[in-house]
């Protein structure tokens, strides 16, 4: 570590940018160049921390050489791909700064309004500055359907509103450390800071489309997400399963009730289409309620296994180390 980086880091003033990555070699580097010019115009000093979420291509070998041009470059390669949840940890784990902005690598946040997250946090005090899309950018209808349902429902269970919500925000030291104690290892990170409730700002922007690319983000991830985002904030699906139960329990006294009546008046008559009928209303809502048990089980069950929520298969600090350390060669 450079002398200059060890008193910036004792006068606190360093601010770290947590950047994900996964699968994204075509627009990193001048995406890279964006983000230390803004950075630079903000007068900080800063560190940007990489975290290369497993990915298969050409990422890791640009992000080694970034590091090795800029100083200012620390990168964690994991050793497989967790997910960008997960990657996010890592990176937070790591950061030092006194300050620490989380940011997507895909270039849809964008860099130039850094100077402003940064400005904001220094003149309003907030712990939290959370950049707000104005709108979606260029998704797909089906998209943006999925994911006003899912924020509507996750809403409703949780109390937080999330329209607009992103993971481009600002944390000031004291939130990070905050959010680091909550162990958890099902994370959904833009639920967890509101969860914290520190006083938090708002900064709207609006999405820039990828330059060169295409989104890692499947319709399978993004319903696994949405699924942890609803289990991790509320148990209400259970307690759906309950007063459901409850319903289907009254109706079926009656209906025996009627049933039983029938009979002994001696005008019990054949009802097999409703008898099929009301098997398929009962067994489907029986399976639908030992998957909403089953989830929130297997959620349990990842907790309390107690693996790490990553593996860091290599890092630029390690290297940095190892070259401290090395002997002194004799002429």
């Amino acid at each position: 570590m450079g002398a200059s980086l060890m008193i910036d880091m004792a006068n606190n003033k360093l601010v770290s940018v947590v950047i994900p990555v996964f699968q994204e070699a075509e627009i990193l580097q001048p995406f890279l160049v964006s983000v230390r010019d803004a950075l630079g115009s903000s007068g900080v000093s800063y560190e940007l921390i990489l975290v290369d979420d497993g990915s298969s291509d050409n990422t890791w070998p640009i992000i080694l050489k970034e590091a090795q041009a800029f100083s200012t470059i620390r990168a964690f390669r994991l050793s497989r791909n967790f997910g960008k949840e997960l990657a996010l940890c890592a990176g937070l784990e790591k950061a030092r700064g006194v300050a620490v902005i989380v940011m997507d690598g895909d270039g849809q946040h964008p860099a130039a309004l850094l100077p402003e997250l940064i400005r904001m946090w220094r003149t309003t005090g907030a712990d939290v500055v959370q950049a707000i899309k104005r709108t979606r950018g260029a998704e797909s209808l089906s998209n943006k359907i999925g994911a006003l349902l899912f924020y509507s429902i996750l809403q409703k269970l949780s109390g937080f509103d999330f329209k607009g919500a992103s993971d481009f925000k600002l944390m000031s030291r004291k939130a990070v450390d905050a959010w680091l104690k909550m162990g958890e290892r099902n994370v959904f990170f833009r639920g967890m800071t509101a969860w914290m409730g520190f006083t938090t700002v708002q900064i709207p922007f609006e999405v820039t489309p990828r330059s060169k690319g295409h989104s890692t983000w499947s319709y399978l991830k993004r319903f696994k997400l949405a699924i942890t985002g609803i289990t991790a904030f509320s148990s209400l699906p259970l307690q759906f399963v309950t007063f459901a139960g409850g319903l289907f329990l009254i109706f079926s006294l009656f209906l025996g009730g009627q049933t039983l009546y029938l009979k002994l008046t001696g005008r019990a008559v054949s009802g097999f289409a409703t008898v099929i009928l009301l098997e398929l209303i009962i067994g489907s809502f029986l399976m639908i309620s030992l998957g909403i048990i089953g989830e929130y089980l297997a959620r349990i069950y990842r907790e309390v296994k107690g693996r790490p929520r990553y593996l860091v298969r290599e890092s630029t600090d390690s290297l940095v180390d190892a070259s401290d350390n090395q002997p002194e060669q004799l002429p």
